[in-house]
C-alpha cells in the first residue's frame, strides 16, 4: 500500500487524529509497521505527529481541536485564557492551551504546543461547544469562570487587567456554574472574585 493509499485508509475513520495502535488495526498490520508506515506519511506531509503514538491527519490542525484526542478517554474542552483570547476578551495570546477536563491535571507537550491540563468536578464540567472533528471551546462565560475557579481552588488570584466583555456576556450564568461548587469557602471565594473580574472589566464599544 502506498503512502497516498494508507493515508487515504485512515480518512475513512472519520477523526482528526488516530492512534497508531488504531492505524495498525485499521491496516492490520503490527504496531512498529504502522509507525513506520505513519512516518513515511508524515515525510510526504500527509500526516502530523503529535506526540508518542499519535497523528494528526491534517499536518495544519488547529490546536484546539487537538485536546480531547490528548486526554481521552477522558473528555476535554479548551478553556481558560486560551478560551479567552479565542472570544476576544484579552489581547495576550496565551503561551500554553488551556484546557479543562474530567482526567487529571497535568501538562502535555506535542508538536503542536504545550497544552495545560485542569481538572474540573464532573458538576462543573459544562458550558462548552463544539464537535469531535473541529473541537470543544468554552463559552466566554464559562472561560471566565473555570479561570477564577481553577486559580482558587489552587489557592492563587485570577488578575484581569485588559478584560473586555461583549455585549452578549450573561454574567446571570456565572451564578449558576458557582452555585454548583460544594465547598462553601471556595464557593463564596469564586463568587467574590468573578465579581471583582466584572467590575474591573471595560464594555466592548
Amino acid at each position: 500500500m502506498t503512502a497516498a493509499g494508507a493515508y487515504a485508509d485512515l480518512l475513512r475513520l472519520g477523526r482528526a487524529i488516530v492512534a497508531t495502535r488504531e492505524a495498525a488495526a485499521r491496516w492490520r498490520v503490527a504496531q512498529r509497521a504502522a509507525g513506520q508506515r505513519l512516518r513515511a506519511m508524515e515525510d510526504a506531509g500527509l500526516v502530523r505527529r503529535l506526540r508518542r503514538g499519535l497523528w494528526a491527519l491534517d499536518p495544519e490542525i488547529d490546536p484546539f481541536a487537538a485536546a480531547p484526542y490528548l486526554t481521552a478517554p477522558d473528555p476535554a474542552y479548551v478553556s481558560l485564557w486560551s478560551a479567552l483570547h479565542r472570544h476576544g476578551l484579552i489581547e495576550q495570546i496565551p503561551r500554553r492551551i488551556s484546557v479543562a477536563s474530567l482526567g487529571r491535571s497535568r501538562t502535555i507537550d506535542t508538536s503542536l504546543g504545550v497544552y495545560e491540563v485542569h481538572h474540573l468536578a464532573p458538576e462543573l464540567f459544562t458550558g462548552y461547544d463544539g464537535n469531535e472533528t473541529d473541537g470543544y471551546l468554552a463559552s466566554a462565560e464559562k472561560a471566565l469562570f473555570d479561570a477564577v475557579y481553577v486559580r482558587t481552588a489552587a489557592g492563587r488570584r485570577s488578575y484581569f487587567p485588559e478584560l473586555t466583555l461583549p455585549a452578549t456576556f450573561d454574567r446571570q450564568v456565572l451564578e449558576s456554574w458557582t452555585a454548583r461548587i460544594r465547598s462553601p469557602r471556595l464557593r463564596t471565594l469564586v463568587s467574590r472574585r468573578l465579581a471583582a473580574a466584572l467590575q474591573g472589566a471595560a464594555a466592548d464599544a
